[in-house]
């Protein structure tokens, strides 16, 4: 039986969102096609009608992690200082800690991504790079580029850390994503003006 052009369209893009949501679950080597279609709802046999390869899979996923995760930070260039800092309560909660399928590819991925092939590194790479952009765009007008990196590594940093530590020292965990989340605010805040 032929299947339309929209409901292909449909089936590719139920296997990228399952992809997406189990590489930041378990990482790129941690999870095989087949549970992946599984995952989508679909058998394995169809996968190589939409992928040439796992790793193509794992490249237009990892876009699409990016793209999702962009699409999280508050308002653009109308952002206010208050946008932005719920926006990182939200980022370095005990939620976005727990459950990483549903979260930030950097975090889930940061150490995964620099072992994988070209493509998924230039997809990381570019997400990156748009990471950084999305930010600046909603720091106080003339705030250094080098700050929007540092915070973009402190939020990764700092939950890639309280997920490394969430089970055997809890409080510690809770400890990291309240420090960095207090710091990361106070970054992000308009100077004063004397």
């Amino acid at each position: 039986m032929k299947v339309t052009k929209e409901k292909a369209a449909e089936h590719r893009n139920a296997i990228v969102q399952a992809a997406g949501r189990l590489f930041r679950e378990r990482g790129f080597d941690g999870v095989g096609v087949a549970e992946i279609t599984k995952a989508a709802g679909l058998t394995h046999g169809g996968f190589y009608g939409h992928f040439a390869s796992k790793d193509a899979l794992a490249a237009e996923a990892c876009g699409q992690n990016f793209a999702n995760s962009l699409a999280r930070l508050p308002g653009g260039e109308a952002a206010t200082t208050q946008d932005l800092s719920a926006y990182l309560d939200n980022y370095l909660s005990e939620r976005h800690r727990d459950l990483p399928g549903d979260g930030c590819p950097m975090a889930a991925n940061a150490s995964d991504l620099a072992r994988q092939g070209e493509d998924v590194q230039r997809r990381s790479a570019q997400g990156v790079e748009r990471f950084i952009d999305g930010l600046m765009e909603r720091l106080p007008a003339g705030t250094p580029r080098a700050q929007g990196i540092l915070m973009l590594s402190a939020m990764v940093g700092g939950m890639t850390l309280a997920r490394a530590t969430a089970r055997s020292a809890p409080e510690l965990s809770m400890e990291i994503l309240e420090s960095v989340r207090a710091q990361l605010v106070q970054l992000a805040a308009p100077a004063k003006r004397a």
